[in-house]
């Protein structure tokens, strides 16, 4: 799992094309379910949408993710029946904040 762009807005989990096409079949009951747990965590995301890519889903935020609700979806997709847990990667969110920073420091003027 991993974050998409400079906003991090969109979490992005890698699955093979059984998982993508199993969780999209349902993903209105998927968004349902993440909000609700993000809810119950006291979270202040929510996720918006969900959609599929050629290698993985994208789980689209109000806002921008934290290690903690990065943590909740994760836990969610890995407990969803349909879905061989062994083909979800597990996530990268400190290696994507590493190289943004050090994105962002190398913009800043001399």
């Amino acid at each position: 799992m991993t974050t998409k762009g400079s906003s991090r807005k969109q979490v992005i989990i890698p699955m093979s094309n059984d998982n993508i096409n199993k969780f999209i079949k349902d993903s209105l009951l998927h968004v349902a379910n993440i909000n609700q747990s993000l809810k119950n965590a006291k979270s202040k995301v929510l996720v918006d949408f969900i959609h599929l890519d050629i290698s993985s889903i994208t789980i689209v935020t109000n806002k921008v993710t934290v290690q903690s609700d990065l943590y909740i979806i994760e836990n969610y997709v890995k407990k969803v029946e349909d879905i061989n847990t062994v083909n979800v990667n597990i996530p990268l969110i400190t290696l994507i904040k590493v190289l943004f920073e050090n994105h962002k420091h190398s913009l800043l003027p001399s």
